[in-house]
């Protein structure tokens, strides 16, 4: 079976999702429902000759010892993919997430016009979060491609693996990939930081050491965007104290007070008035209310701030759920399964 003939067909299906499974047909996920290509059962020889045709050679030997491997792979002049292969079943599996060549434009995101303004931001430390597949990496590639169009900046992306190519404009931009490039993020950080950058893109703050030194070189001066698996804008906060030993969490209180800027929260729904996704979003900016949360360890008021605060484009996921309701786009079963406060949302959009 050839890959890229799988690839090419399930990029006509506009599918964001592809598994190549040893055992069932090559299967994808469009607006995220999960179904079956007309195609042949892959077998076990056909997972193993398609992953050692994508996989470089590094990772081929990565697999061989930890039976999992992450990279990216590029069809020229289609789209790029990350890759997780695995070994199921005693055969290899893979799924790849598209990432489309074009990095999108924020007005074609159907993001709040907040999000932005957080591009003119001169430093601080800039969190999007949400579950796996909820448009993160989009969100943070739509940004640096407004910043590379608009300043002469550095900007240097640590990434695992490398998603969208960027081509340097108006700023000069370098991207490294994790175990090409850097062996941890927090490796890549620390010597980042002496390479003169403005702009900072970490893939993850995934571990202690990544986020003290992401919340360092916010302090220093540089604007540093990240990424976490959380949901809204307090448990965010929370997960990064979390991460510190109970005798710092003090500290960190008042050092993540004093450069947090914003924690925009996404959650992917699927479109009812045309084939498409539309993202619901809780944004939280850090004025002098939510630093005062955040240093008197008050973080379960947060959500409270943001609600009376929406005059500066703050919003709650729920109240961006709603509007997503109001307005056609959702529908009322999938808002209510996906909100924060289902039985409060569901009397809200009853009224």
């Amino acid at each position: 079976m050839d890959v890229n003939e799988i690839l090419q067909a399930a990029y006509e299906a506009d599918a964001s999702d592809i598994h190549l499974i040893a055992g069932h047909p090559p299967t994808i996920r469009v607006n995220q429902v999960i179904e079956p290509m007309d195609m042949p059962v892959i077998s076990p020889a056909d997972a193993e000759a398609m992953f050692k045709s994508m996989a470089p050679e590094g990772k081929q030997k990565t697999f061989a010892e930890q039976q999992d491997a992450d990279f990216s792979y590029e069809v020229a002049d289609l789209a790029r993919y990350r890759v997780n292969a695995h070994r199921q079943s005693g055969a290899v599996g893979m799924a790849l997430r598209m990432i489309k060549t074009q990095v999108p434009p924020l007005s074609a995101l159907s993001l709040p016009e907040v999000i932005a303004r957080l591009t003119y931001l001169p430093r601080g430390l800039v969190l999007v979060t949400g579950d796996t597949g909820s448009g993160k990496s989009t969100t943070l590639a739509a940004m640096i491609q407004a910043m590379n169009e608009r300043y002469r900046k550095h900007i240097i992306t640590l990434e695992d693996p490398i998603e969208y190519v960027f081509e340097s404009e108006q700023c000069l931009i370098e991207q490294r990939e994790l175990g090409r490039d850097l062996p941890t993020f927090a490796s890549g950080l620390k010597h980042a930081l002496r390479q003169d950058p403005d702009i900072v893109l970490v893939g993850e703050m995934r571990d202690l050491e990544t986020t003290a030194l992401a919340i360092s070189a916010a302090e220093t001066g540089h604007l540093v965007l990240s990424t976490l698996h959380t949901v809204n804008a307090s448990q965010t906060v929370e997960r990064i104290i979390d991460m510190y030993p109970t005798g710092q969490q003090n500290q960190i209180r008042s050092m993540l007070a004093s450069t947090l800027q914003a924690v925009v929260s996404q959650t992917l729904f699927s479109r009812i008035d045309r084939p498409g996704m539309v993202p619901a979003v809780e944004t939280l900016l850090c004025t002098p209310a939510v630093r005062n949360l955040i240093r008197e360890n008050r973080t379960f008021e947060i959500p409270n701030v943001i609600e009376t605060n929406r005059a500066i484009g703050m919003s709650s996921l729920d109240s961006s759920i709603a509007e997503l309701y109001f307005n056609g786009l959702i529908s009322k079963e999938d808002a209510i399964a996906q909100a924060a406060f289902p039985d409060k949302l569901e009397r809200q959009l009853v009224a």
